[in-house]
């Protein structure tokens, strides 16, 4: 007679195959919603997506918005991770900013990016010779911000944590930090700020152009006057090897009490540029402006870019030179004069070569 396989074994037998079997799915499902969704096939296909996260989001928040952007398989999936992981007990929390994510990223791999603030980088570059109202608009043309919103932080700059800046704006027409955001090229972390980039910027010209003023034993000029003067060298000078020369040409100018009579001061005060076809007017360098430098003698209030270390160690470091005059040729170059007769010759000769280079209307 067989014998009866007992009721209570049984029972347990069934129950443990069906925890079992529902201990598999649940794996199996945990294994399926965390991992990439771009198979190994197509991880080279799966473009960049950009989320961001704003301050004050909670973990539910992001989880639902990585499952809009389809990143996650599910934001059950990641609601759980989030709690049942490690991220529960760890200090700190899920990170404010923009996030570049791939769809062949898994689920704890995103989780860990967001988590320890891995945010997209940005990079931007302020050329040498800009106003603070060139950056501006640069700012907002690349979409990081207002140009407005760039223009009122570099007023709210706290003396306090940059004691060598100058103590107040010349005008209230112009910016009081014009000549010391520092044109370099930049990284920054998304999303961008304006003070964030003018924080940056102030920082670098305290790394690399403060200490080419302090190192210099002989200081002639103040350092609001030296970063004054060198951007007015930075706005004329356009071939390198004649940085030195202007610059000898300026000092000269200014210990004779004559006034600089140049270009870029009057185009910055009545805010125009001028081109080989439109050049500045008379009316215009007539008239009466304190940046405007042919009538006023010596250095206008304040700077009128952001000169660049070339030229900031030139205008320390003046070419040793009897010109006191020069006037650009069309190609950049310059013709450097002594006397007033030879720079009107100049000019002349200037103009009416470029007078024969245009083409006839006839």
């Amino acid at each position: 007679m067989a014998k009866r396989f007992p009721k209570g074994l049984l029972f347990f037998a069934i129950a443990l195959a069906l925890v079992g079997t529902a201990t598999w799915q649940t794996w199996n499902w945990w294994l399926t919603t965390t991992a990439p969704i771009a198979s190994s096939s197509t991880q080279a296909e799966a473009k960049p997506i950009n989320l961001r996260v704003s301050p004050g989001t909670s973990a539910q928040e992001i989880g639902q918005d990585l499952a809009a952007l389809g990143l996650i398989r599910s934001a059950t999936a990641w609601s759980l991770w989030t709690r049942w992981t490690s991220f529960q007990d760890a200090q700190g929390g899920f990170q404010a900013g923009t996030y570049q994510l791939s769809k062949a990223q898994s689920l704890p791999e995103i989780a860990s990016t967001i988590w320890t603030g891995k945010v997209t980088q940005q990079s931007f570059t302020i050329p040498e010779g800009w106003s603070i109202r060139e950056m501006a608009q640069y700012f907002e043309q690349q979409g990081f911000f207002p140009a407005k919103d760039f223009l009122a932080a570099a007023d709210q700059v706290s003396l306090a944590q940059y004691p060598w800046l100058p103590a107040t704006s010349p005008t209230s027409e112009f910016p009081r930090l014009e000549g010391y955001l520092f044109p370099d090229t930049y990284q920054i972390a998304s999303p961008v700020q304006p003070d964030a980039v003018i924080k940056q910027m102030l920082d670098r010209f305290e790394q690399v152009a403060l200490p080419i003023y302090q190192q210099q034993k002989e200081k002639n000029l103040t350092l609001a006057q030296w970063v004054n003067l060198a951007s007015i060298v930075e706005t004329e000078a356009v071939v390198p090897e004649e940085r030195n020369r202007i610059a000898g040409v300026f000092t000269n100018r200014l210990n004779k009490g004559m006034p600089l009579a140049s270009d870029p001061t009057v185009e910055y005060a009545f805010g125009i540029k001028q081109t080989p076809d439109r050049p500045l007017l008379y009316r215009e360098v007539e008239t009466p402006h304190p940046y405007n430098t042919y009538i006023n003698p010596g250095l206008p209030p304040a700077a009128i870019a952001s000169p660049g270390k070339a030229s900031l160690e030139a205008t320390l470091n003046p070419e040793n030179t009897d010109y006191l005059y020069f006037v650009a040729r069309y190609d950049g170059t310059h013709v450097f004069s002594r006397t007033l007769a030879q720079h009107q010759s100049a000019q002349n000769a200037i103009h009416d070569q470029r007078d024969a280079t245009k083409p006839s209307t006839q």
